[in-house]
């Protein structure tokens, strides 16, 4: 075995997490613990519903399931770990399973994005095109969106995984956070990381453009066509339809470009992690209770199934 590849298999981090406010250990935890208990039940229980009611096997309703899916997994990845870290005192993870973890998340947070950007699309054809609109979000058409959003996360985390596999690592290091960031690995290696800073670069900055453009270029175009409207409470409809997924677009992408535009230095630290939390454990909750309390379909459901429970006892 090569000398790099003995490194790297016996490569420790110490994940240091939330360690540095130890009077809030407890208080995290069961903060933590009820937003992740949300959605585990919020998520799963969307993609239920939409499978068990024929009125919501619609191209909307197929896309949202596989984003609380997406949801659900990258939450998963995340918040065990994080919430086991901050009641054990050892927080160490190996260099393995800080690439599985890191591979994973890059894969559903990227397909996520893109998920959003098609559900703009498909928002944009509904309104702008709706005589278009069964020719247009045909079933293969929605499938293949979906396996392309799905398919892209995973080139992307693939190739970022594979640079950082070519890295070397000291025995032991710590990083100043709850998960393996791409970057804290950077920032840890010994070896050049330039072009594993430049990928990541490209990558970041393209899904990100990329992705916005769908969206602003989407929005704008049924903004227009709202507007031109003739009846008011079509406008509202129309309106009301969007509300949801802009909701979801502006917290999700919010929150990233916040993070974007915070510097990564000493002091801003802390504010770097309550961001990450926001984006990783945070809105996948979110997201569940955005779409059911602001879509009748789905309310609608939810309290048949709560009075079917009340007067099955």
């Amino acid at each position: 075995m090569l000398l790099s590849d003995r490194n790297k298999s016996r490569a420790t981090f110490t994940l240091l997490g939330f360690s540095d406010c130890q009077e809030l250990q407890v208080p995290l935890f069961l903060v933590f613990m009820a937003i992740y208990g949300v959605t585990v039940v919020g998520n799963p229980g969307i993609i239920v519903i939409i499978r068990i009611n024929r009125k919501m096997h619609a191209p909307m309703y197929f896309f949202l399931s596989h984003l609380s899916f997406v949801d659900f997994c990258y939450s998963s990845i995340v918040a065990p770990k994080m919430l086991v870290n901050i009641v054990v005192e050892d927080r160490t993870i190996s260099f393995l399973g800080c690439v599985v973890q890191f591979f994973l998340f890059c894969t559903f947070v990227v397909t996520e994005s893109f998920l959003l950007a098609v559900m703009a699309y498909n928002r944009f054809v509904a309104i702008c095109n709706p005589l278009l609109y069964t020719v247009a979000m045909s079933q293969r058409c929605c499938t293949m969106l979906v396996v392309g959003s799905y398919a892209w996360g995973i080139a992307c985390s693939f190739v970022l995984t594979c640079s950082a596999l070519k890295l070397s690592f000291h025995g032991f290091d710590t990083i100043n956070h709850f998960f393996c960031k791409f970057s804290s690995l950077l920032s840890l290696s010994c070896s050049d990381t330039s072009l594993s800073q430049l990928l990541l670069f490209i990558f970041a900055t393209f899904n990100e453009v990329s992705t916005l453009l769908i969206i602003l270029t989407s929005y704008v175009s049924i903004i227009v066509t709202i507007l031109k409207m003739r009846s008011a409470s079509g406008r509202r409809k129309a309106f009301s339809t969007c509300a949801s997924h802009l909701t979801a677009i502006t917290i999700f992408h919010g929150t990233i470009l916040f993070l974007y535009c915070v510097p990564n230095t000493k002091n801003s630290r802390r504010t770097i992690k309550v961001a990450s939390v926001f984006y990783t454990v945070v809105i996948p909750m979110l997201n569940p209770l955005i779409y059911s309390l602001r879509n009748k379909d789905v309310k609608n459901i939810v309290i048949k199934i709560m009075d079917t429970k009340v007067f099955s006892h």
